[in-house]
């Protein structure tokens, strides 16, 4: 093994280097969407130079295209550790989401419970909820601990019970950073005989997925988040997959996965999907220094070389920002515990909004959010609504030491600035 090296990361990024009103720009922005390689922009203009047709025709181009969801389905379930068969493509996790969601309402008779908790995204939320007045099922919220932002594990417990059918877990709070113990959260839902939905499109650009080993019955992500373009992703298991019924026009295939995908699939962003899992396979043959490692294997390697090396960046950034004046800081912040957490930081500044600090350090060329993120529980929870949310600082493995004394730095004379 050799350390993770930044600088190999970086040469991969185009944008990085790009120059914005005079400023090469410091991308903390990675929560809302990551930059992304070269070799996937050149994978998608190559797609749609060679092999641009719709699927399943009787002609060269549109063998490719069958031939790239092919190798998508291959790619990602080598990313997860799932079987090719299990994935299912979508535009995003949101639309995926509200699509199985309502396929899984059909099963449901009233007074089935469904549990989902108030430090998720509301995409993992909402589309629950309107269940309750689709099919007269009940949805019970578990909350979360103020004092550190992570999910209250004990009123998890009182609200899965027997009539509990499904519960919607985040593997990682797009917010706050918090990790989740998912596979716990699995174990008692399936004791109950509950399906477990599981949210990683945060988590899963910060460690390695087994969803075997979590023993999830679905798990969505998106591949913006993990250096790739917009396409949802989900996996399902096998039987469920064929079990339920889609919620979708006719005709619909018989065939597995294809059954749940709706209208054309975005055949150029597959093919870029392919480009980014093989990026990350390359990092990690490089920091394994093994080119005889399988993709599988490879994807492990650099997504744990990329959790320790965010996780040092994470350390200086919350002691740096603990330094700070008037800082306030929500979620885990004990480094003992940065296991449980991913870089992804909320903060507010006494006397200025999220808004106000985010443009101030835009004009900086330091790219930062604000807002909700649409995880409205924890901004309401947290009594920051009213007032504009949060400042999000999201770190990547693109990101660096340097970039983060910039931000410090520059925070510090926000902070002190009138």
């Amino acid at each position: 093994m050799q350390p993770f090296d930044p600088t190999w990361v970086r040469s991969r990024f185009p944008a990085l280097s790009q120059e914005i009103d005079g400023n090469i720009p410091v991308f903390f922005d990675g929560p809302g969407g990551s930059q992304v390689p070269g070799s996937v922009l050149d994978a998608m203009s190559r797609y749609l130079i060679t092999s641009n047709a719709n699927a399943h025709g009787a002609f060269a181009t549109s063998h490719r295209t069958d031939e790239c969801i092919a190798s998508a389905r291959t790619a990602v379930a080598d990313l997860l550790g799932c079987g090719p068969d299990e994935v299912v493509f979508g535009a995003n996790m949101t639309t995926l989401t509200f699509a199985f969601s309502r396929a899984i309402g059909r099963e449901l008779r009233p007074g089935d419970e469904i549990v989902v908790t108030r430090l998720d995204h509301y995409a993992n939320v909402s589309p629950w909820q309107a269940l309750e007045e689709e099919v007269g099922a009940v949805v019970r919220v578990v909350d979360f601990h103020t004092e550190d932002c992570t999910l209250d594990m004990e009123d998890l417990k009182r609200q899965i019970n027997a009539k509990t059918r499904v519960v919607a877990i985040g593997y990682a709070s797009n917010t706050v950073g918090t990790v989740n113990d998912v596979a716990a959260v699995v174990r008692l839902a399936h004791a109950v005989g509950a399906w477990v939905f599981v949210d990683a499109v945060h988590y899963s650009a910060h460690g390695p997925i087994d969803v075997r080993a979590l023993d999830c019955d679905f798990l969505t992500c998106s591949a913006y988040k993990f250096y790739g373009p917009h396409v949802g992703i989900l996996y399902g298991k096998r039987q469920h997959l064929a079990q339920l019924r889609p919620y979708k026009l006719l005709p619909a295939p018989e065939e597995i996965p294809s059954r749940w995908e709706t209208g054309t699939l975005n055949y150029e962003s597959l093919a870029g999907l392919v480009a980014t899992i093989d990026y990350l396979a390359e990092l990690g043959r490089c920091v394994s220094l093994s080119e005889r490692a399988n993709r599988r294997e490879a994807l492990l390697t650099a997504l744990e070389a990329s959790r320790q090396y965010e996780r040092e960046l994470c350390e200086q950034l919350i002691s740096g920002l603990s330094k700070i004046s008037g800082l306030t800081l929500y979620g885990i912040t004990d480094p003992a515990r940065f296991a449980w957490r991913t870089p992804t930081v909320a903060i507010r500044l006494a006397g200025k909004t999220p808004y106000a600090i985010a443009k101030e350090l835009g004009d900086r060329g330091i790219f930062t959010w604000h807002g909700n993120f649409y995880a409205l529980g924890i901004a309401e929870k947290l009594n920051v609504e009213a007032g504009g949310g949060f400042l999000r600082i999201g770190l990547l493995a693109y990101n660096t030491r340097e970039e983060i004394e910039r931000l410090l730095q520059a925070l510090q004379e926000i902070a002190a600035s009138e």
